[in-house]
């Protein structure tokens, strides 16, 4: 039976076509076209990614879903474009944060709050940190 080869880093992991053949059939990945499936693979993704000893196809279906996932949000949920300090803003309000919440990432409370209000422009190591933080591409706070 041929295995697929796969590379991690420096490590070659063997993906065991058998029981990734398995995994599939389980749960059936597909294109997401609706929120209810949007739901269930993100279930089923936090479901892999919160266990323990994950076999190289789960890892494998793992990744598969992610892809999944972000295509569907891409394209029903478009991040809508604003400015460095609006996207921050936006972040904030979603995730519920206060300033306070973000003074380990940037340094103080008033350089947070003069980022949020366009006082001051975002350096490349605060928005390497912010995209960090949020886990959201660099670009939303103005650097490439």
């Amino acid at each position: 039976m041929l295995n697929m080869i796969r590379k991690v880093g420096k490590m070659t992991l063997i993906l065991n076509p058998k029981s990734y053949g398995q995994l599939l059939a389980k749960y059936q990945p597909k294109v997401i076209t609706t929120e209810d499936e949007n739901e269930q693979a993100i279930a089923l993704a936090n479901e892999l990614e919160h266990k323990a000893n994950r076999t190289i196809e789960e890892d494998t279906l793992l990744e598969l879903l992610i892809v999944l996932i972000e295509r569907f949000e891409e394209q029903y949920y478009p991040i809508p474009q604003g400015t460095p300090n609006s996207m921050l803003k936006h972040l904030m309000e979603s995730n519920n944060y206060k300033p306070e919440d973000l003074i380990e990432v940037i340094g103080s409370r008033q350089k947070v709050l003069e980022l949020m209000e366009g006082k001051d422009s975002f350096s490349q190591s605060q928005s390497e940190k912010l995209a960090d933080f949020f886990n959201v591409d660099i670009d939303f706070f103005g650097n490439e």
